[in-house]
């Protein structure tokens, strides 16, 4: 699944397809893609004539502007957008096409059909599902540390299934919770509320830093992420644990274990990442 810096990029790279084009019509070929309105006719209608104005990010979900709407997509495992000349063959993966008045398409593919679309009118998006329920997102300054760290001294839960739940913190997945745990000398299966106050900083500036390293780079290509424009990230390259089980720790050369914690495949470094607090 795209994360914070994978969805950051395709942002990105959307803002630089589709700016001011117009939509002409929309084309949906998987009704359950689009969970509101309900009614998929309507979905279609309200869009036609609209331009796309702005596209922003909140945590893993894309949200497209108009001069009405805020279309808030989440790409799920495999959503992809891609932008096409009207008579390329569409494959059957593509689901959701919306066309412009230009002569392009933005086309929506997902193999797996997991992903969603909301359209709400603009300025409801954030106070209904699924964006009302969001924590802070880590870039861009909403993140700030007391109120993080307060948060995890009342989680009995492992740090690393907290730092998953996205009311907590928006945009975190498994590849950059595994990293920055990493940085941060943290044990996945550490109770959050066990963090000392110097830990909680350190494992806030690492999730700061991870993700802006993140972004600069386009995310990471696990599996078939590319952006918009078809390019691979390249911060998979910059790996430390992330799909690195059994190779030698970067660090202190020790071999990666690999574990289960809240039901999400870990790598971590058995020496460098410690299961009880670090000293005062």
């Amino acid at each position: 699944m795209p994360e914070l810096p994978e969805v950051e990029t395709i942002v990105r790279t959307l803002r630089e397809l589709v700016l001011h084009k117009q939509i002409s019509a929309v084309t949906i070929s998987w009704p359950k893609i689009i969970k509101h309105p309900a009614e998929i006719e309507q979905f279609a209608d309200a869009l036609c004539g609209q331009t796309i104005l702005n596209i922003d990010r909140r945590g893993k979900f894309l949200i497209f502007y108009t001069e009405v709407f805020a279309l808030v997509s989440h790409l799920r495992m495999e959503g992809k957008y891609l932008l096409t000349e009207s008579g390329e063959p569409v494959d059957k993966h593509t689901h959701v096409i919306f066309h412009f008045n230009d002569g392009t398409e933005l086309r929506y593919r997902d193999v797996r059909k997991f992903g969603t679309m909301h359209l709400y009118r603009k300025g409801e998006e954030f106070n209904v599902l699924p964006l009302s329920q969001l924590g802070p997102e880590p870039l861009g300054g909403q993140f700030d540390f007391q109120p993080f760290f307060q948060t995890l001294s009342q989680k009995k839960r492992a740090i690393k299934s907290v730092l998953l739940d996205q009311t907590v913190l928006a945009g975190l997945g498994n590849i950059y919770v595994d990293e920055a745990l990493f940085k941060a000398r943290i044990h996945p299966e550490r109770p959050a509320q066990s963090l000392l106050e110097k830990e909680g900083k350190l494992l806030y500036e690492q999730i700061i830093k991870t993700l802006s390293e993140a972004v600069e780079k386009g995310g990471s290509t696990v599996r078939t992420y590319v952006n918009s424009q078809g390019q691979m990230g390249m911060f998979q390259l910059e790996h430390n644990v992330y799909g690195r089980k059994g190779e030698p720790c970067n660090v202190c050369g020790t071999s990666l274990e690999r574990i289960v914690v809240g039901g999400r495949g870990t790598v971590f470094c058995p020496i460098c990442q410690k299961s009880s607090a670090g000293k005062n």
